[in-house]
């Protein structure tokens, strides 16, 4: 990046990025127990194949724009994983292939070599993408008589798009997110 202003329009997408994906993994770990076997509607995938999903199109991306920031791809699309410690580290890796995909594209000047006119809109596809499968995931709860509820699920989905930085650092170190 060329400039003071580049560099910080940069950092917030990443971190636009980096907290698309602690929801995710917040989503994740709020599941009531059995809900990876859930589905939005017949025939459609389970919640754990909706995760294991988003991982795979995270690396074929990757793959097919930034291949010298591929990783190795999974056995198949729509897995049902019911390891959730499993499937954090897999969106965890996926996630920091994306950024160093579009941080290391960026930073060479280059275009991504499939889709996007832009690397950044790699980022803004995966949040959209991801989005979508986030209320695909409650829609499927709340179908099985298992809704979230709403002040719960917002202090970790929500709450991480709302923080100022500093609350976001802490919450993601695990401190009090605020201070008096």
């Amino acid at each position: 990046m060329s400039s003071t202003a580049d560099a910080a329009v940069l950092d917030a997408l990443l971190d636009a990025w980096d907290r698309n994906n602690t929801i995710l993994v917040n989503l994740l770990h709020a599941l009531p127990e059995g809900a990876l076997d859930l589905r939005p509607a017949p025939g459609s995938p389970t919640i754990g194949g909706l995760f294991t999903h988003m991982h795979y199109c995270r690396l074929v991306f990757v793959e097919e724009d930034a291949p010298e920031f591929a990783r190795p791809m999974p056995d198949g699309e729509w897995r049902t994983e019911r390891d959730r410690g499993r499937l954090a580290a897999l969106l965890h890796e996926s996630a920091a292939a994306v950024r160093e995909a579009v941080r290391g594209r960026l930073a060479a000047g280059r275009a991504m070599d499939r889709h996007y006119d832009h690397p950044i809109l790699m980022l803004q596809h995966f949040v959209w993408h991801e989005g979508y499968h986030h209320g695909q995931i409650k829609l499927a709860l709340k179908q099985a008589g298992q809704p979230f509820d709403d002040e719960a699920i917002g202090a970790v989905t929500w709450d991480v798009w709302m923080d100022k930085a500093e609350d976001h650092r802490r919450r993601l170190a695990g401190e009090p997110p605020y201070t008096n």
